[in-house]
């Protein structure tokens, strides 16, 4: 039976365990296992991409597979094609399809009518492939799932609504803090009220006190108009030195790129001592073969 990835709740706390686990494994081995020979993954990107494309196109090859990369232009879709229909004929032609685009609505459509596989490489409500890497990338820094204060603060967007899914799962201690005006998803937001390992505020210091992983995300989403006024009420939550110094003293900063430098992070922190950004977009790579080799391989089992 096929399985999906639209969501990070769509994997049990085992599943989300497994695949970290497999990443980390998969990024010590020099020659991995061609579990994905003769498989071949398509590419629906309706925005535009450079780590989340890179890293599925050469995690496929490294896996002995192939990626086909199609803009939304090159395809019917472009020219009205639902994506049931979408779904329906490339599943007779592919073994999993990875969709970039902006309505969440689309991906779960495209999900129901397909019988391969369907990865959500990002929506404008979550970008999963992201947050596993992000936990991924904890791991590796020996943070530990469950005594790990994570802090996430900007906007309310994908990353932060994916962020919260990952929190609900595992049993995250999580805070947030985004202006307002700006939160995440009204339902996860009601979810979260009944979770006291999960705090949202509009107030960035009392997010980042003691947090020992501190995640943030570009102010300004693809598609999303550039306003003065939303910059200057994202000031405050800018993560610079000052701010840093709010959190534990071994604490590492995440951003999930492309970074607009001296708006949500500045290049003091980015590039300073506790940043694993450029690890943390190294594992895309090994995140995507973990994935990949679980939902496309021939026995969905990892050790």
């Amino acid at each position: 039976m096929k399985k999906d990835f639209l969501h990070i709740n769509n994997f049990s706390v085992t599943e989300l365990k497994l695949l970290i686990k497999r990443a980390l494994t998969l990024k010590k081995t020099k020659k991995p296992p061609a579990v994905l020979k003769g498989k071949v993954l398509g590419m629906i990107f309706a925005k535009e991409s450079t780590r989340t494309r890179i890293s599925f196109e050469v995690a496929m090859l490294k896996l002995g597979g192939h990626a086909i990369y199609l803009g939304q232009q090159s395809t019917q879709i472009s020219r009205g094609e639902s994506y049931a229909d979408t779904g329906r004929v490339l599943s007779r032609y592919l073994d999993a399809l990875v969709v970039r685009t902006y309505e969440q609505r689309d991906i779960e459509e495209l999900a129901k009518y397909s019988t391969i596989p369907i990865i959500n490489g990002l929506t404008d409500l979550h970008h999963p492939c992201q947050v596993l890497t992000d936990l991924v990338t904890l791991v590796e820094a020996d943070k530990k799932l469950e005594n790990t204060k994570i802090c996430y603060i900007g906007d309310g967007n994908n990353m932060t609504n994916s962020w919260i899914e990952a929190a609900l799962t595992l049993g995250l201690t999580l805070n947030i803090a985004c202006p307002k005006g700006y939160e995440p998803d009204s339902l996860l937001l009601e979810k979260i009220k009944k979770h006291s390992h999960i705090l949202f505020t509009h107030d960035p210091e009392e997010a980042i006190k003691n947090a020992d992983v501190i995640n943030t995300d570009t102010w300004f989403s693809m598609g999303q108009e550039i306003s003065e006024t939303k910059k200057e009420s994202f000031k405050p939550f800018q993560i610079n030195t000052c701010l840093l110094k709010q959190a534990h003293p071994q604490a590492i900063v995440l951003h999930c790129l492309p970074a607009h430098r001296g708006e949500e992070i500045t290049d003091e922190v980015i590039d300073g001592p506790q940043s694993m950004v450029f690890e943390q977009a190294a594992n895309r790579l090994y995140t995507q073969m973990a994935l990949l080799e679980y939902l496309v391989g021939k026995k969905r089992r990892m050790k």
